[in-house]
């Protein structure tokens, strides 16, 4: 299967040098779902809003799943390759290619930007992963990460992540070389004012702008 490319929105920032915050939706959103967001969390990054190339009964998905918590892991590891070298041909044709660059994904969104973190370590600078899912059972090899920084928060009444998973991913994460901040709030699987509020205390602690 050749890769096809994403539908997306650019939004440049007035500082050429600011890093790129690429914006990975839930399960039935799309490119315009998390921009709102994003701003909430930092004024100054280039975001790169990107729509899921996968049709599940009508709703975007970035990858296909078995069923509800079982991933289609063949599929997600083709997806995941195709979405980087996505972003790399976006950010080659709009003179970002040196840019900094840190996933923000929710749901479905997080889960493919983990896949990115365990299939390529060294691609993304760092990641906000809300609500994510432990996206390869199998273990993926790869090299270790150079303590590249990632924003990890579960609801701790979330039906759809059991604790065990949540403890299994961020162990495996932790033995992979990344810098893991972990919250688990008090809520289920939606998003929260305290993920906005604290994501946005990590992100300019990390990725400062001059």
């Amino acid at each position: 299967m050749d890769f096809q490319p994403l539908k997306y929105i650019l939004e440049l920032s007035k500082n050429p040098n600011a890093p790129v915050l690429v914006l990975l939706h839930g399960t039935g959103g799309d490119e315009q779902d998390l921009i709102p967001l994003a701003k909430d969390i930092t004024k100054d990054f280039h975001l790169l809003s990107l729509r899921g190339n996968v049709n599940e009964g009508g709703m975007p998905r970035f990858f296909r799943r078995v069923r509800m918590g079982v991933f289609d892991e063949k599929d997600l590891a083709f997806r995941t390759d195709e979405m980087k070298a996505f972003i790399e041909k976006v950010l080659q044709e709009n003179h970002l290619e040196n840019a900094k660059i840190v996933a923000l994904g929710y749901s479905n969104g997080a889960n493919i930007a983990g896949a990115t973190l365990l299939k390529y370590p060294d691609f993304f600078d760092g990641a906000i992963l809300f609500r994510p899912m432990l996206p390869f059972q199998e273990p993926v090899l790869t090299e270790k990460a150079q303590q590249v920084p990632v924003f990890f928060s579960n609801g701790k009444h979330d039906p759809t992540v059991p604790p065990k998973d949540t403890s299994t991913y961020l162990e495996i994460l932790k033995e992979q070389g990344f810098e893991v901040e972990h919250h688990a709030l008090p809520t289920s699987h939606n998003l929260t004012y305290n993920d906005v509020e604290l994501a946005k205390v990590w992100l300019e602690r990390y990725f400062p702008i001059n």
